[in-house]
C-alpha cells in the first residue's frame, strides 16, 4: 500500500506544476539520510533508554515520571512511524513496510497498516465530509448537518464537544488499539497475520513489564498516565492541521483542495521537533513525500507563490490554531444543542 496523494493532472501550465518546479529546482525533494539516521538513532535510544529506566527503578511512584518520559517517546515513534508511510526516509516500499510495522505494531501498538489507509484517503480528500475519515461522524463531529439527531451519551459530548476535547484525548491511544484490532479482525489490513502477531508481542510485552515490575496499584497508574499522555501528545499534535478549516466542495483542483483545508503553526526548532514537521501542514500536504527537514525551506517558497496565484494560506500559532479548531467544535454543536433545548422545551410544555 502507497500513498497516491498526487495530483491527478499536473500539465504544464497548471499552477502545482509550476510550484512542483521551483520546489524540485531547490532539491528539496532530494532524501536526508543522514538527518533521518540521527533522528531515528534518538528516538531509538529514548525508547530504550525509557524502557531500561523503568526497569533500573523498579517498584516505586517514580515510574510515574517514567510514564511521562515515554508517552512523549511513544508520540516521537509514532511520528516517525508517519515518515516512514509517506516515504520520506527510505525510496522504496519494503523497507519502509518493515521499518514501519516495527515502529508501529510492535512499538507503540498501532497497526501500520490500518493507519496507513487511513491517513492515505485523508490526504487524498482532506476535510472532505464523506472522503476524509479524520472527519467521518464519531465520537466529535465537525460538520454541522452531523450533529443533529444524536441522542443519550453522543449528544451530551456533541453539545459539549468543544469543551471535552482535550479530556477526549487522553482516550486516543486506547482508540487507535481498538480501530487496530477491528481492522484486522474485519480482514482490510494486508499481512494481517504478521500485523496481529507484532500486536500480540507487543500487548504481551507491555502487560509483562508492568505486572513483574510494579504493585498492581503502580501498574495501573502507570498504564493510565502513560497512555493517557500518550493520546493527548498524539492528539495536539494532528489536531492544528486541518480542524477547523474549509471544507472542499470538490471543485478545488489539488494544489487549492491541499492548501485551502490545511494550516500551518509557527515556532522555531522546538516546534518542528515536537510536532514532527506537521506544523508545516500545507507544505507537508503538498508534498508528502518531501523529507521533513525541507518541509520549512519549503514554506517560504509555497507561501510566495500562493500569494502570487491569489490563494489564502493559512499560519497561525500553536495556541490561536487550538483556540480555532475548539471554536469550530463550539459552533458545530451549535444546532445539537439547540435542538436539545427545544425537545426540552416541548417535554416540559415550556410555551404551550
Amino acid at each position: 500500500m502507497t500513498f497516491t496523494t498526487t495530483p491527478s493532472r499536473t500539465t504544464t501550465g497548471s499552477d502545482f506544476a509550476v510550484l512542483s518546479r521551483r520546489i524540485n529546482r531547490e532539491g528539496l525533494m532530494r532524501r536526508r539520510p543522514a538527518y533521518y539516521s540521527a533522528r531515528l538513532s534518538v528516538v531509538a535510544l529514548m525508547f530504550l533508554g525509557g524502557w531500561a529506566a523503568f526497569f533500573v527503578i523498579g517498584s516505586s511512584w517514580w515510574q510515574m515520571i517514567t510514564a511521562v518520559f515515554l508517552a512523549v517517546t511513544f508520540a516521537q515513534v509514532g511520528l516517525v512511524a508517519h515518515d516512514l508511510a509517506h516515504r520520506q526516509v527510505f525510496r522504496t516500499k519494503r523497507p519502509s513496510e518493515v521499518a514501519g510495522r516495527l515502529a508501529g505494531n510492535l512499538g507503540i501498538g498501532m497497526s501500520y497498516g490500518w493507519w496507513m489507509d487511513k491517513h492515505t484517503r485523508h490526504h487524498n480528500n482532506p476535510n472532505h465530509d464523506d472522503l476524509d475519515p479524520d472527519v467521518a461522524p464519531d465520537v466529535l463531529i465537525w460538520a454541522t448537518e452531523s450533529a443533529l439527531g444524536r441522542r443519550g451519551l453522543k449528544g451530551f459530548v456533541t453539545r459539549h464537544q468543544a469543551g471535552l476535547f482535550f479530556p477526549l484525548l487522553t482516550l486516543l491511544a486506547v482508540d487507535l488499539k481498538v480501530s487496530s484490532v477491528r481492522a484486522l479482525r474485519d480482514g482490510t489490513v494486508k499481512h494481517r497475520r504478521l500485523e496481529a502477531a507484532l500486536l500480540v508481542l507487543h500487548a504481551a510485552g507491555y502487560l509483562a513489564a508492568l505486572l513483574v515490575v510494579l504493585s498492581p496499584l503502580q501498574a495501573v497508574a502507570f498504564l493510565l498516565v502513560h497512555q493517557a499522555l500518550f493520546g493527548v501528545y498524539l492528539g495536539m499534535t494532528f489536531a492544528p492541521n486541518h480542524k477547523g478549516m474549509p471544507h472542499p466542495t470538490g471543485a478545488e483542483d489539488y494544489l487549492r483542495k491541499q492548501v485551502l483545508t490545511s494550516r500551518n503553526v509557527r515556532g522555531g526548532w522546538l516546534t518542528d521537533a515536537a510536532l514532527g514537521g506537521l506544523n508545516y501542514q500545507i507544505e507537508h500536504h503538498l508534498f508528502p513525500a518531501m523529507p521533513s527537514p525541507n518541509l520549512r525551506k519549503a514554506q517560504p517558497i509555497v507561501q510566495a507563490y500562493c500569494a502570487e496565484i491569489g490563494v489564502a494560506y493559512e499560519q497561525t500559532s500553536l495556541i490561536t490554531s487550538y483556540r480555532q479548531a475548539l471554536q469550530h467544535l463550539h459552533q458545530v454543536g451549535a444546532p445539537a444543542r439547540t435542538e436539545y433545548t427545544a425537545r426540552r422545551a416541548g417535554r416540559t410544555g415550556v410555551g404551550a
